[in-house]
């Protein structure tokens, strides 16, 4: 084989490198600014999403309108959900984040969540019937996973400003504001941490489908209000 004949090839392999090389880029620029893609590790969120479902994240769902109860947010639960980290080495973070970020596992400082309670209401588990309350009115839970209790663990948390108080829907599987409430912060999440909402489903393909913004569930009104 002449040069001239691995001329063409040699160029064609360059070309294939800087269009992927673009993709990435592209799709980097995409993920950080508007899109993401996040793996479900656990059943706190069942029946709504599934361990092994993948979502689709909007990062700007919540410019234009504030988040509200009812609402499903992924966030970052560092200082909050999880403790702050140094990491475990560049090489094993480099994995994990690639693996992460390909959708192919979770992270472990990455949640998703319902908002129970934004900046000013007053939460309590539970009245005489076993529900929860919200400014002294009952919270409709339509959500819940079948069979489970609004909460076992009895709480009263007033929200301050800035911040969330958030529960799984798999109130038996899930780890969330009411195992925190003795740790710094007492469980509420601040606001400027949740970075998106999910909007669909998109793997496996048999559960492929659009995800309300909200469950629809009664919203009672905050004191005063």
């Amino acid at each position: 084989m002449d040069t001239s004949e691995r001329q063409p090839r040699k160029q064609g392999w360059r070309f294939v490198l800087l269009a992927l090389v673009l993709a990435v880029a592209i799709s980097g620029l995409v993920r950080s600014l508007w899109l993401d893609v996040y793996y479900i590790p656990s059943e706190s969120m069942e029946p709504l999403l599934e361990e092994g479902d993948r979502i689709l994240v909007s990062r700007v769902a919540f410019n234009s309108e504030p988040i509200r109860r009812g609402d499903v947010v992924v966030f970052d639960g560092r200082g909050s959900f999880a403790p702050l980290s140094s990491g475990q080495g560049p090489f094993v973070d480099a994995v994990s984040a690639a693996s992460q970020w390909f959708g192919l596992t979770g992270s472990d400082t990455t949640y998703v969540k319902r908002v129970i309670g934004v900046a000013g209401d007053h939460i309590q588990c539970c009245d005489a019937a076993g529900n929860l309350t919200v400014n002294g009115q009952v919270l409709e839970e339509p959500y819940l996973y079948p069979g489970d209790e609004p909460s076992k663990q009895k709480f009263d948390v007033v929200v301050p400003q800035g911040r969330l108080w958030l529960m799984g829907d798999h109130r038996s599987r899930s780890a969330d504001s009411r195992g925190l409430l003795g740790a710094p912060g007492g469980g509420m999440v601040p606001v400027d941490r949740v970075i998106g909402q999910p909007v669909r489903i998109v793997w496996p393909l048999d559960r492929f489908a659009e995800m309300p913004r909200s469950a629809q569930a009664e919203t009672p009104p905050k004191n005063g209000q």
